[in-house]
């Protein structure tokens, strides 16, 4: 790949290149045998009547970077307002809250599977859930979703899932609900960091931040981590790799929403490298190493979209910018399979 004169790829490291070069491996051609649903469908678990943006962004960020169907799961006072951001999305509103629940689940104390059986009948149907954006702390929530991260990992085969914000929580709480869950990424920002290690008794105050987090996903049984800041470290356990492509200098809430939508997708095309939806040529990578390849292209995509939207906008960005950037950064770092990048989008 030719560094250019574009600023994403002029000062781009060895390692990085190496690295997007096995992410372009499990992106699916565009083929016109494939059908709807095959190139990816993802589900966002979130939003709430506090937080509506959070799971729209993520939701939005998933379907730009490329899956065919884009779902968002919301608790019933969320689903008019992200229904009424954008018609491209299915939102459904079957997460339940104390505000929401039926008088009968309450009054005999309702188990979280119950609470959760309507997304629990559409795991057959996901590639993929991305849980948290816009989720809320609220008890009835919270036990429903456990319900959920629990029969994801039991179903056959198991959905691979992204865990942020408040899922990171409840993982705080109870770090055994993902311990082992090696088709999970977590996307924790430095003091969510801090409260996952804490949580599992790992002192890492004066560990360098790299070591850290590939000690921290080997506690938690191979769940990849990438631990977002300056630059984002990513592990799995037994690989740890750095993602520092240049991003924007706004913090505006909400750009964490494209990674985790971007993620969804990168999963989904994963799930289905492994499945030899298509024809692969030369040796196949495993799992274990796709889980930081998808993990590590996420992270490329939203720095640069961090970039980009900063680069038009300065202080005055928002989350929706990034949205807007998700399918140019694509075609910068990574491009369409057989065409590679492209410069100067």
């Amino acid at each position: 790949m030719s560094s250019g004169s574009d600023p994403a790829t002029a000062n781009m490291s060895t390692a990085s290149r190496a690295m997007l070069a096995k992410v372009r491996q499990i992106v699916p051609p565009m083929l016109e045998k494939f059908h709807k649903g095959q190139l990816g469908r993802v589900a966002v678990i979130g939003g709430s009547a506090d937080y509506t943006g959070a799971p729209y962004f993520s939701a939005m960020a998933s379907a730009r970077l490329g899956c065919d169907l884009s779902y968002v799961f919301c608790e019933p006072s969320a689903a008019p307002t992200i229904k009424s951001y954008s018609p491209n999305l299915m939102v459904s509103p079957i997460l339940r809250s104390t505000a929401s629940i039926s008088p009968a689940q309450k009054d005999k104390d309702a188990s979280g599977e119950e609470l959760a059986k309507p997304i629990l009948d559409m795991l057959p149907r996901l590639h993929v859930l991305v849980i948290g954006p816009g989720l809320g702390r609220d008890t009835v929530t919270q036990k429903q979703v456990k319900a959920v991260i629990q029969a994801a990992r039991k179903h056959d085969p198991p959905v691979p899932m992204v865990l942020d914000a408040d899922a990171l929580w409840l993982v705080q709480t109870d770090p055994d609900i993902i311990k082992g869950h090696k088709e999970c990424i977590l996307t924790p920002n430095v003091v969510e960091f801090g409260r996952l290690a804490k949580a599992v008794g790992l002192d890492h105050q004066n560990s360098d931040p790299e070591k850290a987090c590939q000690e921290l996903s080997k506690i938690l049984g191979g769940v990849c981590i990438i631990q977002k800041g300056a630059v984002d470290y990513i592990s799995q356990g037994t690989q740890t790799t750095i993602s520092d492509f240049q991003g924007g200098l706004k913090r505006a809430g909400g750009q964490g929403d494209t990674l985790t939508g971007s993620l969804g997708t990168f999963l989904a095309w994963r799930q289905i490298y492994h499945e030899g939806l298509w024809d692969i040529e030369g040796d196949k990578l495993s799992r274990e190493e796709t889980l930081l390849v998808a993990a590590f292209g996420g992270s490329a995509i939203t720095r640069e979209c961090s970039r980009r939207a900063f680069e038009k906008r300065q202080r005055s960005l928002q989350a929706s910018d990034l949205t807007e950037e998700v399918h140019n950064a694509f075609l910068t770092l990574i491009g369409e399979p057989g065409q590679g990048p492209k410069q100067n989008l």
